[in-house]
């Protein structure tokens, strides 16, 4: 009966350091992703609360022709100047500015699930959604409507980190334009035009080499078949170097919209006709 009391005391000692155990274990996963971009896609990261984030993309013109034009490094390149914030815990907004059609875009951010750790979701769920309007001068397009200008990009993003060295996201994607131009015959007669709905897929992974280094790439399908206009796949990979505030990404691909309804609907550079370009994101966070 002596050892009762010392029983129950180791007992309820190893109950408590269990359940405390149990509880350290339950949290979210860290840095599935180091950035919200990974080449040319969202990532399901949403950084906490209070994050400012500035964002400055370019891509370089393709190199196909060769030292013509320094193999697409002088040759017309795209650039967009992005800003972001975190309002709400899971939430993130932000706009952008891109050089081609004069685009302004604003999307948002939001995630659903979280992968946990010791428990919970064994996967990252988020949606994307971006709007993006054509500020073009009116005699440089073809808009009949202010409506007309507008496009939209609807994402449901699934992503794993496997292990502390790699990650994996799947998306699958909607593309959607107020319009779409009208094609004609020979005749000048109006034989239709594309639908305004497009569907692609996308996925996206890292492995990380080091700390700071990691290996990234990105493929993305189209799926709906277009009578008048396929648009090409996207193959792209490189390098991404990271801080704690900084990320700075290089690599090679075939997309060079910079918003994500033009490069799934539009893309007509073909990665294996050599039309790859080479393109660089730079990221900067603040926590207020």
């Amino acid at each position: 009966m002596d050892h009762l009391p010392t029983l129950c005391s180791t007992s309820g000692n190893l109950m408590a350091q269990e359940e405390m155990v149990a509880e350290e274990e339950i949290v979210p996963v860290k840095n599935t992703f180091e950035s919200i971009w990974l080449i040319d896609a969202q990532t399901v990261m949403v950084p906490v609360k209070g994050t400012f984030e500035a964002d400055f993309q370019h891509r370089f013109g393709t190199w196909n022709n060769g030292y013509e034009d320094f193999y697409g490094v002088f040759a017309s390149s795209n650039i967009r100047l992005g800003a972001e914030y975190v309002p709400l815990d899971r939430l993130q907004v932000g706009i952008g500015f891109t050089k081609f059609n004069n685009l302004i875009d604003v999307w948002g951010k939001y995630a659903i699930l979280r992968q946990m750790k010791g428990g919970g979701s064994a996967v990252t769920l988020d949606y994307y959604v971006n709007a993006a309007v054509d500020t073009r001068e009116e005699k440089n397009t073809l808009f009949e409507e202010p409506s007309d200008r507008w496009s939209f990009f609807h994402q449901v993003m699934v992503a794993r980190k496997f292990s502390d060295k790699f990650s994996l996201q799947l998306s699958g994607n909607l593309s959607w334009f107020n319009f779409k131009e009208h094609h004609t015959d020979g005749e000048g007669l109006d034989i239709g035009q594309d639908s305004k709905a497009f569907f692609s897929a996308s996925a996206i992974a890292r492995y990380k080499v080091s700390n700071a280094l990691a290996i990234i790439a990105e493929y993305d399908q189209p799926i709906t078949d277009q009578e008048f206009f396929d648009p090409e796949s996207n193959l792209s990979f490189g390098l991404e170097l990271t801080t704690s505030a900084h990320a700075f990404q290089l690599f090679i691909g075939n997309f060079q919209s910079l918003v994500p309804q033009y490069n799934h609907t539009y893309n007509s550079n073909s990665f294996g006709d050599n039309q790859i370009l080479i393109g660089f994101n730079i990221t900067r966070l603040w926590n207020f």
